[in-house]
């Protein structure tokens, strides 16, 4: 193990996968000056600072998985995906199934998300439900340092077209990550920790909230499970399903618009398959519907709170 920042991860899981094969090219906006070392190792030919052209970019890396190179494009911010539409979802994502399978498409767009820089609503927009949405694309979202490197190891290796979504709030937090080759596979989610009340489900920067709530609950004798999704597409529905199903309780929490968003997805599998052990109405927890703000306190007071987390779970416990 070493401890490592999410940023380093990142870096690492990169180079890793470049020098395991030659497929592998990274392009985007700055990728070569902000990662000089992967330029100095395998060239400017697989590491291409590209203009800001983030369609131009998601619609080279179509092409060049189509003639069976694996692209990493860095998009930089989520809200520039809205120019990339096309090329993701209505190329990479149905070209596979349009082809009966014949194709392969694997490509992997980088893009941070979330509060944490008080960058303002056009470079700060959690988009991960609207790809979720889309077919043929897979969505990833994860919390740790290891995950964040194990799961861009898995997310190249698929041929399915992935979105690798950074939440900004955790690119420089540290964390312990396995030395030499881990892979976290795509579609299962982890358990941050055990609990009988009730079940906290989260992904990306609210996975600590919902730790740190869950520390501060069992203070008073409240035991909360808190459930890393890492993937929301594929969902690992089975692991939450068996979370409800020993606590009868759940709260979704992400920082995302609540409205319309992966939390209401979530609440109604939960309420489709385990409405029989349900001790309580599932709750969603997540940010409103408005975008976000450029001041930093404005900007965390979108977001769900630890606080909040608490009283959420604390009022299922009422509801006996």
């Amino acid at each position: 193990m070493e401890q490592i920042s999410i940023e380093r991860a990142i870096g690492q899981a990169l180079a890793e996968e470049m020098r395991r094969d030659a497929r592998v090219l990274l392009l985007g906006e700055g990728v070569a000056t902000k990662r000089p070392e992967l330029v100095a190792e395998f060239g400017p030919a697989r590491v291409r600072n590209t203009p800001l052209a983030e369609a131009i970019i998601a619609g080279t890396a179509v092409g060049a998985a189509a003639t069976g190179l694996r692209p990493v494009i860095d998009l930089l911010f989520a809200p520039f995906l809205s120019y990339a539409m096309d090329a993701l979802v209505n190329s990479a994502g149905k070209l596979r199934h349009l082809s009966g399978g014949q194709f392969e498409f694997p490509l992997v767009a980088i893009a941070m998300t979330g509060a944490g820089w008080g960058v303002g609503s056009q470079h700060n927009h959690n988009l991960e439900a609207w790809f979720a949405h889309a077919p043929g694309l897979k969505v990833v979202m994860p919390s740790t340092p290891a995950d964040f490197k194990g799961l861009l190891k898995s997310a190249i290796r698929d041929d399915n077209p992935v979105l690798y979504f950074v939440d900004i709030g955790l690119l420089q937090q540290a964390g312990e990550v396995p030395a030499g080759e881990s892979l976290v596979p795509l579609g299962r989610a982890a358990i941050a920790r055990s609990g009988r009340d009730l079940s906290l489900v989260s992904y990306a920067k609210t996975v600590p909230v919902c730790l740190e709530a869950a520390a501060r609950l069992a203070a008073d004798g409240i035991e909360a499970e808190v459930i890393d999704l890492r993937s929301i597409k594929p969902l690992d529905l089975g692991t939450v399903l068996d979370s409800v199903r020993r606590t009868g309780r759940v709260v979704v929490v992400h920082e995302a618009n609540r409205s319309f968003g992966v939390g209401a997805e979530l609440a109604a599998l939960v309420a489709e398959h385990a409405f029989d052990v349900l001790k309580a109405r599932p709750l969603r927890l997540g940010g409103p519907d408005a975008p976000a703000a450029a001041s930093i306190p404005l900007e965390q007071a979108y977001v769900p709170s630890v606080g909040a987390v608490c009283e959420a779970a604390r009022s299922l416990l009422r509801c006996d």
